[in-house]
């Protein structure tokens, strides 16, 4: 796909020290193309890490770059000042020779280089009950390390991303216009949806009288946004902050959950398969609460099971819409896969509203033995 000498001109812009010897293509992410790129400095092989930014799906690099800077120079500042390791807890960006963070080439593409956390790994499933408590653990202590973060200097890069009232009108408006003829078939989907609608307001409402602050969200808190120690399995970083912004510590929380705690894949068409882990939810909320619960409202503590729900409804919802629409949005592998999608993460919500209770005994249990506090 790439060049040797594509790539060192590009790299020819940053300002690095060394000589470029060599490029290695990463393929975990989907969005922007990953390289690792090695440097010669004095015999010593130094690692970097570029990328190119896929504007196609990111159309203000501008906004997007200041948000990531801003982020990440708040953790390292963070990290410094407690004694860590800066260069392998927190991700930053190397300017360019002209002092920017990011280089647009004669293409148009545009480049950022970060530093490489050597020593590490990611995972993409959660192979132990242990695992899982690690990613709640490093979530939460990115929450943490941004409690204070002035939240005005960021963009909210993708307006209305995990608003759910929003996402219920949108899905509303789908089933008046009905592009595709699709409705008729989908009375009991439609009335799931209807009979939660008045809950899909609550968190953006309690957002707006000020009893949830508005924090610094990740947005993707998928696992293989962790890196890993590899020689430890404590977690270290947290990458991928493309869509960091603005939010509510509860969409990063509900998501992780809705993606981690299920017992069954997204696709999942044996709806007998699906069904929220207890076990699992309970490592995540003590990892969450280990590292984040001295910098959480009560509020937000009492609305995690609650997030749990909310998110996997809006999932399904977006889900449900895009198959009215016909499929516009979400890439789908065989017909009616979006609706297949809706229906397990319709499954997933049900099953939450059964086990709620146990969700809210399990929480208040954690919040009391490690922060000290009743819910």
């Amino acid at each position: 796909m790439f060049t040797n000498e594509e790539i060192k001109s590009i790299l020819d812009n940053f300002a690095i020290a060394g000589n470029f010897v060599s490029f290695a293509p990463i393929n975990d992410g989907h969005i922007n193309d990953t390289l690792c790129v090695v440097y010669d400095v004095d015999g010593v092989e130094m690692w970097h890490l570029l990328q190119r930014i896929n504007t196609t799906v990111f159309k203000k690099p501008d906004e997007l770059m200041a948000n990531v800077d801003c982020v990440t120079s708040f953790l390292r500042d963070k990290i410094i000042a407690a004694g860590g390791d800066c260069e392998r807890e927190a991700l930053y960006c190397k300017p360019t020779r002209t002092g920017k963070k990011y280089y647009e080439d004669e293409k148009g593409r545009v480049w950022r280089l970060y530093n490489f956390v050597v020593n590490s790994y990611s995972n993409n499933s959660i192979d132990s009950p242990e695992v899982f408590f690690n990613a709640g653990k490093a979530f939460g202590e990115f929450q943490r390390l941004l409690a204070d973060f002035p939240i005005d200097k960021l963009y909210e890069t993708i307006p209305d991303f995990h608003n759910t009232g929003k996402r219920y009108r949108n899905l509303v408006n789908a089933i008046a216009s009905d592009p595709q003829g699709r409705v008729k078939y989908l009375d009991e989907e439609i009335n799931f949806c209807y009979a939660r609608r008045n809950e899909t307001y609550i968190l953006t409402g309690k957002a707006l009288i000020g009893d949830l602050p508005l924090r610094v969200t990740h947005n993707d808190t998928k696992l293989n946004n962790i890196l890993f120690d590899s020689t430890t399995n404590e977690p270290v970083c947290i990458v991928d902050l493309d869509t960091v912004m603005p939010g509510l510590s509860l969409y990063d929380f509900g998501d992780a959950i809705r993606f981690g705690a299920n017992t069954a894949a997204e696709d999942e068409k044996d709806l007998s398969k699906v069904s929220l882990d207890l076990g699992l939810y309970e490592q995540y909320v003590r990892g969450f609460l280990t590292s984040a619960g001295k910098s959480l409202v009560p509020e937000e503590v009492r609305l995690l099971p609650f997030s749990a729900k909310m998110m996997t409804l809006e999932c399904g919802m977006r889900f449900l819409t895009d198959y009215i629409d016909g499929d516009v949005y979400f890439k789908i592998h065989y017909p009616d896969h979006n609706l297949v999608r809706c229906h397990t993460q319709f499954a997933l919500v049900a099953d939450i509203e059964v086990k709620y209770e146990e969700m809210m005994a399990i929480t208040a249990k954690a919040y009391k033995e490690i922060c000290g506090k009743d819910l």
